[in-house]
C-alpha cells in the first residue's frame, strides 16, 4: 500500500491540473444562483463537468430532478461526498453552497483518482444534494436509498473566518447543529361585507393574529437554546371584506430531534387555538425534521491533521452548537459523518445569509481554501478505506454518540 506522502503528492498534482476548470465551475454556479429543487443549471453544469473527465454520472438520481450520483471504485468501504448548490431568495449564494459543491467535487475526484492510481479497495461516491436551505434534499435521498451503501459521509461548510482568528485557526472540524422543522398553517374563514354584515363572517386574520400572540408569549417559556421564528405568508389585501384565508409558517429549533418534536407540539397547540377561538377551519402541514448533527471525534481529529498537511490550522471540535441546522444532521444519524466548518475572509466579518457573504463566496481566496479542504477530505477518505483500525475507531465513536440520542 502506498505511503501517505506518496498519495498526498499524487492528489495535489492531480488537482493542480484541474485548477482552472474547478475555478470556472465555482464561478459558474456562484453567478447563477438557484433556489431549492430548482437547481437545474447547477445540476447540468456539475454533471457535464464530471462527464468531461470520463466520470459516469446518473442525472436526476433517485427520482429527484436536481440530484445526481457518481461512483468510482469496487468492493470495500464506500466514502460519500455531498455537494450542495442551492441558493437563497434575493441574496444568491449567501451560504456559500457553491463552495460546498466545489469542495465535495474536489474531494471526490481526488479520492477517485487515488483509488484508480493505487488500486485502493473501496468506493468514492459523489451525491448532488439539492434543497438544503428549504426542504431537505438529503432527507429525500435517504428515503430513496441513496445512502444505503455509504459507510462514511464527508462535507464542509464555509463561514466567516473572523470567529476563529483569535484562536489562530481558520475553521473547526466538528461542531454540532440543532434540529428543526417547519409548520405551515392555513386558516379558512368565511367572507362577509366588513361594513354591512360583519357578524356573518369568520375572520381568518383574527385567527392568525391570535396564534401569533400565543406563540410570542410561548417564547418566554422556552429554553435558551431553542428558537421559534415565523412569517405570515398569505394575508388579506383589502379592508372591506372579512378575511377568509390566511397562511403562516413557523420554524421550530431545538438541540435534539426529541426536543424539536416537543416544542413543535406546543407551537401546534397555539396554531390550533387560533382556529378554535375564531371558528376557522385549520390545515397544518409539517415538514420533515432536520436532525441534530452527530459529531465524530476520531473523524474530526483525522480531518484536522489532513488540513494541517494542506497548510491550514483548524480546531478539532467544541461544545457550542451552531444556531443553524443542516440536513447533513440526518445523514450523521445513519453513518459517521463530517460537517467541517471552513472559514473564509468576509467583509466586516459578516455571517452567512448576508450580501457580504455572497460576495466573499465568489472570491479566489475562498475558492483556494475550499479546494484545500476538498483535498483534506479526500485524504481523510483514503485513510478510512485503507486503515481498518481507524475505520473501527470511527465506527465506535458513531455507535457511542448515536446511542445517546
Amino acid at each position: 500500500m502506498a505511503e501517505r506522502s506518496t498519495v498526498q503528492k499524487a492528489v495535489d498534482e492531480y488537482i493542480a491540473t484541474l485548477e482552472v476548470p474547478l475555478r470556472e465551475l465555482n464561478k459558474n454556479i456562484h453567478e447563477n444562483p438557484e433556489l431549492a429543487y430548482e437547481e437545474h443549471h447547477a445540476h447540468d453544469t456539475l454533471c457535464a463537468f464530471l462527464e468531461s473527465l470520463n466520470i459516469p454520472v446518473t442525472r436526476h438520481a433517485y427520482g429527484i430532478s436536481t440530484a445526481f450520483e457518481a461512483t468510482v471504485g469496487g468492493q470495500g468501504r464506500c466514502v460519500n461526498f455531498n455537494a450542495e448548490y442551492d441558493a437563497l431568495p434575493g441574496i444568491g449564494h449567501a451560504c456559500g453552497h457553491n463552495l460546498i459543491a466545489i469542495a465535495s467535487v474536489t474531494g471526490f475526484l481526488a479520492l477517485a483518482y487515488a483509488i484508480k492510481k493505487f488500486g485502493l479497495p473501496g468506493q468514492a461516491q459523489l451525491l448532488g444534494t439539492p434543497a438544503e436551505e428549504d426542504g431537505g434534499g438529503k432527507i429525500d435521498l435517504i428515503t430513496a436509498g441513496a445512502y444505503k451503501k455509504v459507510d462514511l459521509s464527508l462535507m464542509i461548510h464555509p463561514m466567516s473566518e473572523d470567529e476563529f482568528l483569535d484562536q489562530k485557526a481558520t475553521g473547526i472540524a466538528g461542531r454540532s447543529s440543532i434540529s428543526l422543522y417547519d409548520i405551515t398553517c392555513t386558516y379558512e374563514g368565511v367572507s362577509a361585507h366588513a361594513g354591512v354584515n360583519p357578524w356573518e363572517g369568520v375572520n381568518a386574520l383574527d385567527a392568525i393574529v391570535m396564534a401569533y400572540n400565543g406563540i410570542s408569549m410561548l417564547r418566554q417559556q422556552i429554553r435558551p437554546d431553542e428558537r421559534i421564528h415565523g412569517a405570515i405568508v398569505q394575508a388579506p389585501s383589502i379592508t372591506n371584506a372579512i378575511p377568509e384565508l390566511t397562511k403562516t409558517k413557523y420554524t421550530v429549533r431545538s438541540p435534539t430531534i426529541k426536543g424539536t418534536k416537543l416544542l413543535g407540539e406546543r407551537v401546534r397547540r397555539c396554531l390550533e387555538a387560533g382556529a378554535l377561538a375564531t371558528g376557522c377551519k385549520v390545515k397544518l402541514e409539517e415538514s420533515t425534521i432536520y436532525a441534530d448533527l452527530v459529531v465524530n471525534s476520531s473523524l474530526c481529529e483525522e480531518f484536522v491533521q489532513k488540513m494541517a498537511d494542506q497548510g491550514d490550522r483548524i480546531l478539532q471540535m467544541d461544545n457550542v452548537p451552531m444556531a443553524g441546522s443542516t440536513d447533513q444532521g440526518n445523514v450523521s444519524h445513519l453513518v459517521p459523518a463530517l460537517h467541517g466548518l471552513i472559514g473564509i475572509p468576509v467583509s466586516d466579518g459578516a455571517k452567512n445569509h448576508t450580501h457580504e457573504f455572497t460576495a466573499a463566496a465568489g472570491t479566489d481566496t475562498a475558492h483556494a481554501r475550499i479546494v484545500r479542504a476538498g483535498k483534506a477530505m479526500a485524504m481523510t477518505g483514503w485513510r478510512y478505506l485503507i486503515d481498518d483500525d481507524f475505520s473501527g475507531r470511527v465506527t465506535q465513536d458513531f455507535d457511542r454518540r448515536t446511542a445517546l440520542n
